[in-house]
């Protein structure tokens, strides 16, 4: 049997890995391409933005982070009149540079892109129909529901989900409406896997865990990665010659996504056991709004600690150099007898947990 991988396991893998790298933010994975395996990328994510519809007349604007953005550019500038990578901040640098470009395509995360029609309305003034955008991909996080057909009716643009890869933003499913399932982009490229063993779900398994199996791949070609994106209800009846797998709707593992970047845990949890006097904390995330919110809340185990400035703002600093994700840090009003272990409150309803053995 082939090895069976975590994004821990491509982090530690990091140093020894060769060809082009692409590496998440915190460096928690990175996802070794060769020449071949980047044509493949670009050719899988190409042909995702054929299926939503993009042509030789569209320009393609990419609003999403590295290292996904510069491949959707990239492979947008194969398909399209002409395409950009924008970043994912500032939705009135995103309004100004999609007027700027004419742009008739966005590609950008579910949530970016209902931050960007809040803001139309809201603080711009704007009418949506205005931006003239034919068609909006999202990628790279779970949507909200209904927010595919909401975005479509506002903007009067066909919408397309894609799943990518979470490693390095590869398209390899996709799907046209919320309560389809996703269609591949090529066969043997995802699987459904068991959470608590290295094998296949079993059919009739309440949750499995989506796996990618980057068959021909240089060097993992006879890996499974796990994805820690959890699907449930089993697997659909096939909808398409390639089949379809049902869309994610949890994460699970010692990662959790926010705003489309996969936070590890560990590291967190290593930043603030060197901080003397923390006993515990809270990971708590929320989606408030348009966007994801995460908090911080620890807890000290000296009441001397509970309102010293310093403490705070060491724990602040701690936070802030793991992940470009905004995290507010709140301290709890009282202080814990003895060390507890550290928790997510996922209000979202997304992670179902650190261990996969317990998800059921």
């Amino acid at each position: 049997m082939g090895r069976w991988l975590t994004r821990d396991d491509l982090g530690s893998a990091a140093g020894s890995a060769a060809g082009l790298l692409l590496v998440s933010p915190d460096a928690s994975s990175a996802f070794p391409l060769g020449p071949e395996d980047r044509r493949a990328a670009a050719g899988l994510t190409a042909a995702a933005l054929r299926a939503a519809g993009v042509g030789e007349r569209d320009r393609v604007a990419v609003a999403l982070a590295e290292p996904a953005g510069s491949l959707w550019a990239a492979a947008a500038a194969e398909v399209a009149q002409a395409a950009a990578g924008l970043g994912p901040r500032g939705r009135m640098r995103l309004h100004h540079a999609l007027s700027a470009l004419r742009a008739t395509t966005l590609v950008a995360t579910p949530t970016g892109a209902m931050d960007l029609l809040a803001r139309l309305h809201l603080e711009f003034l704007l009418d949506p129909l205005d931006l003239g955008l034919a068609h909006i991909v999202l990628t790279g996080e779970i949507a909200s529901r209904s927010t595919l057909g909401h975005l479509a009716g506002e903007f009067g643009a066909r919408v397309t989900e894609v799943y990518a890869s979470p490693f390095g933003g590869t398209a390899l499913a996709w799907r046209a409406a919320e309560e389809d399932p996703l269609t591949p982009l090529a066969d043997d490229l995802l699987g459904l896997a068991a959470l608590a063993k290295d094998a296949p779900a079993d059919p009739d398994a309440p949750v499995a865990e989506l796996v990618v199996t980057p068959r021909g791949h240089a060097t993992l070609g006879d890996a499974t990665l796990r994805t820690g994106h959890v699907v449930r209800g089993g697997l659909p009846a096939p909808a398409h010659p390639l089949g379809g797998l049902p869309a994610p709707a949890h994460t699970v593992g010692e990662h959790v996504l926010v705003r489309g970047v996969w936070l590890a845990l560990p590291r967190l949890e290593k930043a603030l056991a060197k901080i003397d006097g923390v006993a515990g904390w809270d990971l708590t995330i929320s989606r408030p709004g348009t966007l994801d919110s995460a908090v911080l809340t620890v807890t000290f185990g000296r009441e001397s600690l509970v309102g010293n400035p310093m403490w705070r703002s060491r724990i602040q600093e701690a936070v802030r150099a793991l992940t470009p994700v905004s995290i507010g840090v709140e301290i709890a009003p009282e202080a814990a007898e003895g060390p507890r272990p550290g928790t997510v409150t996922d209000l979202r309803g997304h992670h179902l947990g650190r261990d996969r053995a317990l998800v059921t």
